[in-house]
């Protein structure tokens, strides 16, 4: 049983491990980095105990220190919205006492305003549970003496007794996530590569991707964090510099995020024989990992690097001023949230310029280069009226990319059929907002206009909207576009031409044979709001439910509204 005093443990959803505030782990240690003793193999194993474990270990550990008498607190990581009254909704940041946690899915618990169920994946318990019981305390009239020199005293030792907590949590799921990641390494990667006929190269690429350079990688870290670790005294530990001294090697997390869907997969399809599932099993028990699955454990990096800014944010909460750490924790969360940001623009990155692709195939009469060849986004779509100069006015459908402006026709009978009709250069192009009235340079009577002029010949393009509120989204389109283009360069955002030319071959093989009516696009609305790279970060905008920065490690997500209505201006779906 937990006993009342050690309401100071806490756990971290990502170890799924018991932590003590001393520091000790009820884990297994941490084994040397030449592996095994014994290497048994996947049949030595089968033979010797085809049993498998019993999960649950984790909800256990809580549900006693909750039936001890506890309070047990979490913290929200994501809003939650929901109109079933059995589920508890709550937004990024909210307080949740946990009153039940036997099911590993879904706990019960109690906010302001009810008790209900809520997804346990999107909370992580807090680390200072004793935080609520400061708050609370006090004088019973509600007022609290301060300005005593013994409360300013008890204060600034609990403050560095916070600290330290935070510190122990950061070191301690460290150690716990580079045990995990030499389990994958040695209990599964390895297992894998001795059985040729059951796996190829290409397929552990696939499912495993570069988890062993980040192994490789987290070891250097957690040795330098130990290094900056002051066991005696962790709440004057310095760790602000490993952070910034490794924070342009953390982007080797990059190409794991965005392999990590095809892993899942690749693994999903594997999972449907049985012999794939003992093998993993056994592979599982031979390591005498956790109780968790093979795709559990492959999540654990997309998590920990969207972990990092969360636990630096509440490291600096309780890092004051005067602290000799607190400008590299300050620096060291501004940068792995930076890096967190960056790994979420490439993947979104990645995962648009498939539907991009697939949109290309879908136009009638695309002529020149790929769109892939010079854009990765589209950032805004709708129906504009192009004026000559001569006056001629002609209805046409504009898709604005970062880099280009891409025009299409629709066809009179089938509207949702579209010709490619052209594209403008926006790098070479000057946005030019036109008031209502007569244009003194082409002597025409305009409303609801704005030009498009060359910087380097005398190209330039007349653009009508229906309304004022279709151009001031144009005008803000075209600013967004701009802006990303810049911020693209400055964060070195490139997708290699390999990932490109897949992602086109891959559209061609799912329209070949279909008609040009191929319609397999999602679909855009008239308008989307880009924000800017530095408000794209671990802050939820509470005004906005299911908008999550971290979408990677998000457990469940609903689809983007972007490409929600392209149906309606792609080809027809036969």
């Amino acid at each position: 049983m937990v006993a009342r005093g050690e309401i100071a443990r806490f756990w971290s959803l990502e170890s799924l491990h018991m932590v003590s505030s001393d520091g000790g782990t009820e884990s297994s240690a941490l084994v040397d980095d030449n592996g095994s003793e014994e290497d048994y193999s996947y049949e030595d194993l089968c033979q010797g105990n085809p049993r498998y474990l019993q999960p649950g270990g984790e909800q256990l550990a809580i549900n006693e220190l909750i039936g001890d008498g506890s309070v047990v607190c979490a913290e929200a990581l994501w809003d939650h919205v929901t109109m079933d009254d059995q589920e508890l909704g709550f937004k990024a940041g909210d307080v949740i006492q946990v009153l039940e946690a036997s099911n590993k899915d879904w706990w019960w618990g109690r906010n302001e305003d009810k008790e209900a169920w809520f997804p346990a994946s999107f909370v992580r318990l807090r680390v200072n549970q004793e935080e609520l019981s400061e708050k609370s305390g006090g004088t019973p009239g509600g007022e609290q003496a301060e300005g005593t020199g013994t409360d300013r005293h008890r204060h600034c030792e609990s403050k560095q007794q916070m600290r330290a907590n935070v510190i122990q949590e950061i070191m301690n799921t460290e150690r716990v996530y580079i045990k995990h990641l030499k389990d994958i390494c040695e209990g599964y990667i390895r297992q894998c590569r001795k059985h040729t006929g059951m796996f190829t190269v290409a397929q552990l690429a696939t499912i495993f991707g570069n988890i062993e350079d980040i192994y490789k990688f987290q070891r250097k870290f957690l040795k330098d964090l130990e290094k900056q670790y002051n066991k005696e005294e962790p709440h004057l530990s310095e760790i602000g510099s490993c952070f910034l001294q490794h924070q342009e090697g953390f982007g080797i997390y990059s190409e794991y995020c965005n392999n990590h869907p095809g892993a899942c997969a690749e693994l999903s399809g594997l999972m449907k024989q049985s012999r794939y599932r003992h093998f993993f099993e056994a592979c599982r028990l031979l390591q005498q990992m956790i109780d968790i699955a093979l795709d559990g454990f492959l999540l654990t990096p997309v998590q920990k690097i969207c972990k990092y800014p969360l636990q630096l944010a509440e490291l600096l909460k309780y890092t004051t001023q005067e602290h000799s750490d607190h400008s590299n924790i300050k620096a060291a969360y501004e940068a792995m949230k930076n890096v967190a940001c960056l790994i979420n623009e490439r993947k979104r990155k990645l995962e648009s310029i498939d539907k991009i692709a697939r949109w290309q195939v879908s136009i009638v009469g695309w002529e020149g280069q790929d769109i892939l060849d010079r854009s990765s986004e589209l950032i805004h779509s709708g129906e504009l009226t192009r004026i000559s100069k001569q006056g001629r006015s002609q209805q046409r459908t504009f898709f604005l990319f970062d880099h280009q402006l891409v025009s299409c026709k629709k066809d009179l009978l089938r509207r949702d059929m579209l010709y490619y009709r052209g594209r403008v250069d926006m790098d070479d192009m000057e946005l030019v907002d036109l008031e209502d009235g007569r244009d003194k340079d082409w002597n025409l009577s305009l409303k609801n206009a704005f030009k498009l002029v060359s910087r380097t010949t005398d190209e330039a393009h007349v653009f009508c909207a229906r309304k004022q509120e279709d151009k001031a989204r144009w005008l803000q389109a075209c600013a967004d576009e701009r802006r990303r283009v810049r911020e693209d360069r400055e964060m070195g955002m490139e997708i290699s031409e390999n990932q490109k030319k897949l992602a086109m071959l891959n559209a061609q093989k799912a329209g070949h044979g279909k008609s040009k009516g191929y319609g397999g696009c999602p679909v855009a609305p008239p308008h989307q709001t880009l924000h800017p790279l530095h408000q794209r970060h671990v802050t939820v905008p509470t005004s906005v439910p299911q908008q999550q920065v971290f979408a990677l490690a998000e457990p469940k997500r609903k689809p983007s509204l972007f490409w929600h209505t392209f149906n309606k201006l792609t080809p027809f779906k036969k």
